[in-house]
């Protein structure tokens, strides 16, 4: 699933492709979205949380995502974050995702920008199911 080790002469990162079978496309540089901080949702062997699911942030989503312990709303300025409103795309964690999906609560996804490793946790079906325009 992730190249090889920097030791090993790899990046430690999964191929930069989509749920779809193509290149991955960039999720949000503003804000600024993505386990490595690059805008797309690449993942790695550092990224446990699989943040690899490129939605786009609804009150509903917000408002269940901070009830489930995860505030992405209110700005962080010490971590320079400046907390994410409706409209926004976000780099998820797949599970985080497929809970809100199990609560009716999923927002949307951009299938062009969502990493393939998201397949081991949420079906394709799923995520079609909640397909936004890659804009």
């Amino acid at each position: 699933m992730f190249d090889q080790t920097p030791e090993e002469g790899g990046s430690g990162r999964a191929p930069s492709i989509n749920v779809l079978g193509g290149i991955l496309l960039p999720c949000s540089t503003e804000p600024l979205t993505g386990f490595f901080r690059d805008g797309c949702c690449n993942t790695g062997r550092e990224d446990r949380g699989l943040h690899t699911v490129c939605a786009v942030m609804t009150a509903e989503f917000l408002a269940f995502s901070k009830a489930a312990g995860n505030d992405l709303s209110t700005p962080m300025p010490q971590y320079g974050f400046a907390g994410l409103k409706p409209g926004d795309r976000w780099c998820l964690c797949a599970e985080r995702w497929k809970e809100a999906l199990e609560a009716g609560a999923a927002p949307l996804v951009v299938l062009e920008a969502t990493h393939a490793v998201t397949l081991h946790v949420v079906s394709l079906t799923a995520l079609k199911q909640h397909a936004a325009k890659a804009a």
